[in-house]
């Protein structure tokens, strides 16, 4: 077998098995010199000779405006969260109520798409933190999920960038979060299985600890139906 097969091989494989290399989000340096202006249009024409690739007819009316629709919805909406300008501004504020236990906000809706297939991630994010004397809006902790997913992602990867985000945020290790999501990688394609979700987590500072890990689970067990 040639080597360039053998390492298609080996690509293919860490793709299947949902592999992250690297803990940031692998970028290239000039991954901002072109404005998103220039990169709809680039995306438009890329869709488009795929499409005609695959022998699909552009002359169709529902057909004609599809490259322009995905160019758009890539870099305006499921990739917005790769361009640092469009980071949530988390503003904090000093705890003056002097709450010092857990703070979950839990259940947070979470639409991310897979790195390797470029097919979506849909799921839920719980995440937690324990003040040290600042707090934040809660609507922002929604923001810093939906930035960080907001780009090729892999599961594993997500959960950590919003836990180091948080903790540069709220000057604490105490932040944790878990996510359970299902992978249309999985469930659409490959193996196929319609029922399957993947569960992740990370945890810094007292959720490393087995009773305060243990007291942030118990909170996302709780019956929340209003």
């Amino acid at each position: 077998m040639k080597i360039e097969d053998t390492l298609e091989n080996q690509f293919d494989e860490l793709g299947n098995d949902h592999i992250s290399t690297s803990e940031d989000t692998p970028l290239r340096k000039d991954a901002f010199v072109l404005d998103d202006a220039t990169k709809i249009e680039r995306i438009r024409e890329n869709v488009r000779d795929i499409m005609l690739t695959l022998g699909l007819d552009l002359n169709d009316d529902s057909l004609k405006g599809t490259p322009n629709r995905v160019a758009k919805m890539y870099v305006n909406e499921i990739f917005g969260g790769l361009h640092p300008n469009k980071k949530p501004k988390a503003s904090t504020f000093d705890n003056k109520y002097k709450y010092g236990e857990m703070l979950v906000e839990k259940n947070i809706t979470l639409y991310s798409t897979c790195e390797h297939h470029f097919l979506p991630i849909v799921g839920r994010a719980h995440v937690a933190y324990i003040s040290n004397g600042t707090v934040v809006g809660l609507s922002k902790m929604n923001r810093v999920v939906d930035y960080y997913a907001k780009r090729p992602q892999v599961q594993e990867r997500l959960n950590i960038q919003i836990v180091r985000e948080l903790q540069k945020v709220l000057g604490t290790e105490d932040v944790a979060c878990v996510i359970d999501a299902k992978h249309l990688c999985v469930n659409s394609r490959g193996i196929r299985d319609i029922d399957s979700s993947t569960v992740t987590a990370e945890y810094g500072g007292k959720f490393k600890e087995e009773l305060v890990r243990r007291e942030f689970l118990n909170y996302l067990n709780l019956d929340t139906h209003f």
